[in-house]
């Protein structure tokens, strides 16, 4: 990951088109490293999540360019690599895991990113018949003490369809639902990244089943 952290470092500095193309073959290169790390976690996480067998690192990486059409930056690149896994892809509605490398902001973690309306309802629903099921994977000591409290942007008053008193209205509230597990430059350089990084994905588990659970 040095090389590909140099990358994007030099990426921020110079986010324009004329250095792109003149250092294509480093972002190629660069590219094809986060690939093969995602392709290494995948398979890590195959071990105890089966959805996510035959699941392909190309279908999971998202492109470095922005979609800068409806935005006021019209820097043309992204200056990190992301990688949304689970069934089906970066694509897919499905809870899944996320990897994130940019210099001096590197991150895992999972869950649901801003899930469509029909998604919404299905898991307040879950979390509203099965509070307790969900409290007892994320107050577990051991998850929090590698993902910390549950983020995601929320509404100001209770959904429709639930009183302001209910007694779990903060999780209700949630238009989103992930954690996040920040990583080092110097933790990322390190070797055995893609096991540590599946075994942190292992803790996570139990809450993206709980999360797909409702879409059934």
């Amino acid at each position: 990951m040095k090389e590909v952290l140099s990358f994007l470092e030099d990426l921020k500095g110079n986010n324009h088109k004329d250095w792109m193309d003149a250092n294509k073959p480093r972002y190629k290169a660069s590219r094809e490293s986060f690939l093969s790390l995602v392709t290494e976690v995948i398979d890590g996480i195959s071990q105890f999540d089966p959805s996510i067998v035959g699941t392909e690192a190309k279908n999971c990486v998202f492109r470095l360019n922005r979609d800068i059409r409806f935005s006021k930056d019209k820097s043309p690149y992204k200056t990190n690599f992301g990688a949304s896994i689970s069934a089906g892809g970066k694509k897919s509605p499905d809870a899944g895991y996320y990897v994130h490398i940019m210099p001096g902001n590197n991150f895992i973690g999972g869950g649901m990113y801003m899930p469509e309306a029909a998604t919404l309802k299905k898991v307040r629903q879950e979390i509203d018949y099965n509070t307790e099921d969900l409290l007892k994977i994320i107050d577990d000591q051991n998850f929090k003490k590698v993902f910390g409290s549950i983020q995601g942007d929320a509404l100001k008053t209770a959904p429709k369809g639930y009183p302001k008193d209910h007694p779990h209205i903060d999780l209700l509230k949630r238009k989103s639902f992930f954690f996040l597990h920040q990583i080092s430059d110097a933790d990322l350089k390190k070797a055995g990244l893609s096991n540590t990084i599946a075994q942190k994905f292992e803790l996570l588990f139990p809450f993206i089943q709980f999360m797909n659970a409702s879409l059934d």
